[in-house]
């Protein structure tokens, strides 16, 4: 056993937030250590603990849940007082598994990038698992062999909590203002992503946007023992020309397209197998997901997008949009699009926060306001409908954060085709 291994090994364990992170943890530790749980708003028989009585117990390791807001739950104190003892499910996929790992986190685009990749290895024969916060918990993936390679979505909040985490192959997509109101500045929230490339060793290889401010500032403030390998994001059309799918036709997705191609190099992969992967990549649903489509209408489902820079690729390639937007403004969200992209694009705000996406879209794009999504969605039918004359895309591309209304974005992303079922029945529908 090696010395990572110790470190959660026979040791007293506190897992905060029973989310399926927290969970997936307390099954793979329950065996090999003294585990307890906690949550703010569940309760679990077994192996709960009380509140008064984590405050007056000695635990070897304290895991967090990535949900888990240290300046936002009840044991805000106790995990300050404590912090050195703060790990992440991460660091404990690393103490007891040595395979190699692709990590990929960003701002935007790391669903899709981790989907690809993880395709497209599949298709050179590799024995390749997808986990992180992709959906999968790392620890709950089964079967593992030393020859299994990981493909890793890793948010910033599970790498600010991450102590000993490290990944052969790291990547940084791209970075933007984001969860700014957790990390509380730029520069703290670019810093927990850059902690996937600080802990990266001699022969790692980490691959990160050429074109990207943030990202070029952060490679002056110090060296990194890594090969820093930049990605010219513009340079897939060359490679696109082999291909037919109109999923790479936005510049997000041939951004994501370009790191697959670096690492594919890297790695060896054969061209064809790498060709065949794109040509029949469908995407992930609620990311630009075209759920109906005729020659006249295109309704895409971006209920993934959570902030202005998520949209702002797919606003401009798309005709007459009827743009969708509405919930949760993320701080410090800046809209940054060119204005000969204005005339393009008629928006309808929907949801609470009105007033912000009114100050952002004043004066340069038409809009009008809905309290709910349906209307919003109703009001641009019957505007496509009216001008049968012109093709519209009707574009729900939310630009928020989704907890105002929905759940998650999933869920809000499923309401949304479940209202093109219903007002569009009986008409071509894809992918819904």
């Amino acid at each position: 056993m090696n010395n990572n291994q110790n470190i959660f090994f026979n040791k007293k364990i506190l897992i905060y937030g029973l989310g399926k992170t927290g969970l997936s943890t307390f099954k793979f530790l329950k065996k090999r250590s003294d585990v307890y749980l906690f949550d703010d708003f569940r309760l679990n028989k077994k192996k709960f603990i009380d509140y008064k009585k984590i405050l007056v117990t000695k635990f070897d390791k304290i895991i967090l849940s990535p949900g888990i807001d240290i300046n936002k739950c009840k044991l805000t104190k106790f995990l300050k007082k404590n912090s050195n003892k703060i790990s992440s499910d991460l660091d404990v996929f690393f103490a007891f598994f040595k395979n190699d790992c692709i990590t990929i986190t960003g701002t935007n685009g790391k669903s899709t990038t981790c989907q690809l990749l993880y395709e497209v290895l599949s298709k050179n024969k590799f024995d390749v698992r997808l986990a992180g916060n992709i959906g999968n918990p790392i620890l709950s993936v089964k079967n593992v062999k030393k020859k299994t390679i990981f493909v890793i979505e890793a948010s910033s909040y599970q790498l600010e909590y991450s102590k000993i985490f490290r990944s052969k192959y790291s990547v940084i997509l791209n970075l933007s203002p984001d969860h700014i109101e957790r990390h509380k500045t730029i520069r703290k929230y670019v810093s927990a992503k850059f902690r996937l490339l600080n802990s990266q060793l001699d022969g790692h290889l980490a691959f990160v946007k050429n074109q990207d401010l943030l990202i070029n500032n952060q490679l002056k403030l110090k060296k990194f023992r890594s090969k820093i390998i930049k990605v010219d994001t513009k340079k897939t059309n060359k490679f696109l020309k082999k291909i037919n799918n109109n999923y790479f036709l936005t510049e997000a997705n041939k951004e994501n397209l370009s790191f697959v191609l670096e690492i594919s190099k890297k790695l060896n992969l054969k061209k064809d197998k790498l060709i065949k992967s794109v040509q029949n990549f469908k995407g992930l649903k609620y990311r630009q997901q075209i759920v109906f489509k005729n020659e006249s209408l295109t309704i895409i489902n971006d209920s993934k997008s959570t902030s202005f820079s998520s949209s702002i690729g797919i606003l401009k390639i798309n005709p007459n949009i009827l743009w969708l937007l509405g919930g949760i403004h993320k701080k410090g969200d800046k809209f940054d699009l060119k204005k000969k992209y204005f005339k393009n694009i008629r928006a309808f705000i929907y949801g609470k926060n009105k007033k912000f996406f009114n100050k952002k879209l004043n004066n340069k794009i038409e809009y009008q306001n809905s309290t709910f999504l349906k209307d919003a969605f109703k009001k641009a039918l019957m505007i496509a409908k009216k001008e049968k004359s012109s093709k519209h895309t009707i574009l729900f591309s939310p630009s928020a954060a989704s907890f105002d209304s929905f759940k998650n974005f999933e869920d809000r992303g499923f309401y949304f085709n479940q209202l093109v079922k219903k007002y569009l029945n009986g008409i071509q529908k894809i992918n819904l």
